[in-house]
């Protein structure tokens, strides 16, 4: 394992050295909340951050994207064919991500590239980012990624994870991407290794310890289907709902969206937008007909994707990283965690 050391007063310097090879995103204050935004020149990631509004999945699944677009001129050749647009898949690099939202990236992952279907957008801009990751010393209350297949220094998906050292970085390498990344942005003081994991491994152990959430989503996947989609708890988790649609904004393993086409003059475009399956809208039919009309059915919908549909299909794991988002976000107070372990409790009375 090689460990990089970079000290903070060379941060700013290197981060702009890299601008000469990588279009760079990371966390940004903006006003009272964090968001991940492109980094214009001049502009550096907020690093002391304890978590933002939204993940980085934007960088590679934006919340809008023309996927195709074409003329209604007939005097233009490939008149009313519609093409995908020229768009740069430069190298990118995302910095400060944390880990479990790196984890919820390969998660997502298993829906965009699989044997049967590559969706090109998502995976050009997958295949062109390198991913800095950044621990967290200091777990947030809502934060139970330990339980969930990922933890405050989880390494899944990154290329780089960089530990906070007080005066310094220490930058564990995970894959060539990363190193490549580092070499382009002049950090290469190499740091003594046995020494530099000891500390990682210390203050890991700190954070994790500082986690106390308490979710179990063992026995889930022995329930059947029909056992949980018709158990009685679904009105009373989904009473205090507003079906309005945060929680799925706010999730980074979220990848549900729209097609929209638009028309300007005789210039055609079709858009790619994200959507929620809070929205009564999401499912209905062109005739009219809604299969999930009611408020009810959509709350068993969102959870019973990220908790048991997910989970049969890829047998990955929950289709959650424990990010605690949702559960900060919601206006009503709905808890994954407790939906969980009613789910992970239920027992059908014969």
């Amino acid at each position: 394992m090689k460990v990089i050391k970079i000290d903070k007063n060379s941060w700013t310097k290197g981060i702009d050295k890299s601008r000469e090879a990588y279009k760079l995103f990371g966390p940004v204050k903006d006003k009272t909340i964090v968001i991940f935004k492109e980094l214009e020149q001049g502009m550096f990631p907020e690093m002391e951050y304890t978590d933002s509004v939204l993940s980085a999945k934007s960088v590679i699944f934006p919340q809008t994207e023309k996927i195709l677009g074409g003329s209604l001129d007939e005097s233009i050749e490939d008149h009313h064919i519609l093409k995908r647009p020229d768009t740069n898949y430069s190298p990118r690099a995302v910095l400060g991500i944390r880990p479990y939202d790196a984890k919820a990236i390969q998660l997502v992952k298993l829906n965009f590239d699989t044997e049967d279907y590559r969706d090109p957008y998502w995976c050009d801009a997958y295949e062109a980012t390198t991913f800095i990751g950044l621990a967290i010393n200091e777990p947030s209350a809502f934060d139970f990624s330990t339980l969930t297949d990922t933890g405050p220094f989880g390494e899944e998906g990154l290329d780089i994870l960089l530990v906070d050292c007080k005066e310094e970085y220490l930058a564990k390498v995970l894959t060539d991407k990363g190193e490549t990344f580092l070499k382009a942005s002049g950090f290469e003081e190499s740091a003594n290794t046995k020494p530099s994991l000891k500390t990682i491994k210390a203050l890991q152990s700190k954070a994790e310890k500082a986690i106390t959430s308490k979710i179990d989503s063992s026995k889930i996947k022995d329930k059947t289907i029909l056992e949980l989609y018709e158990a009685p708890f679904w009105d009373d988790l989904a009473f205090s709902c507003i079906n309005c649609g945060t929680c799925t904004y706010v999730c980074p393993t979220c990848w549900c969206f729209d097609i929209q086409d638009e028309t300007r003059g005789k210039t055609c475009s079709r858009f790619r937008n994200w959507d929620t399956c809070m929205d009564p809208l999401f499912t209905m039919h062109g005739s009219g007909h809604n299969p999930r009309g009611e408020k009810t059915q959509r709350v068993r919908q969102r959870f019973m994707h990220k908790l048991k549909y997910f989970l049969d299909k890829y047998d990955k794991g929950i289709m959650c990283v424990g990010c605690g988002r949702c559960v900060k976000h919601c206006p009503v107070n709905i808890d994954i965690r407790e939906v969980c372990n009613t789910m992970n409790s239920y027992e059908k009375q014969e």
